[in-house]
């Protein structure tokens, strides 16, 4: 006669199954695009958006409101602004992922992402628009 499992077998499956029921998208982004200390306040998102497409992030990237092809080389970027950490390495902070766009091997030498070449300016407008857009998807009714 086969026995069935022991509860204390089935706990760590039961708070595994809670921790990743608390995962959930309409968390609130853990700093509102307006007040993005550490970008200068001319940062353009809709730049940003075109930078992303001129610079070929789609390639690699998903991200939403710009179109290119499905491709899951690289992680989504349509929740930057409620991820806790920046490639798994950097807290997330503006300054941390405007850092992180500019020269992603200079953070971690065994990326795949390559440096980008971009300028301080170039990278702050990307990184306006990626906090940008999980704000506005947290504040929608």
């Amino acid at each position: 006669m086969r026995r069935l499992a022991r509860p204390n077998r089935l706990l760590p499956a039961l708070a595994a199954m809670l921790l990743l029921g608390a995962c959930q998208e309409d968390k609130p982004p853990l700093f509102p695009a307006d007040a993005a200390g550490g970008l200068r306040e001319r940062a353009d998102p809709d730049r940003g958006r075109r930078l992303i497409a001129e610079h070929g992030c789609t390639a690699c990237h998903t991200v939403p409101g710009v179109s290119g092809p499905a491709s899951r080389v690289g992680p989504p970027l349509g929740n930057m602004a409620r991820q806790a950490y920046v490639a798994g390495l950097l807290p997330n902070t503006p300054e941390n992922l405007v850092r992180w766009l500019m020269d992603p091997p200079a953070v971690n030498p065994r990326t795949a992402m390559p440096d980008t070449g971009l300028q301080q300016a170039d990278a702050e407008d990307i990184a306006a628009y990626l906090t940008q857009r999980a704000d506005r998807k947290a504040r929608a009714p």
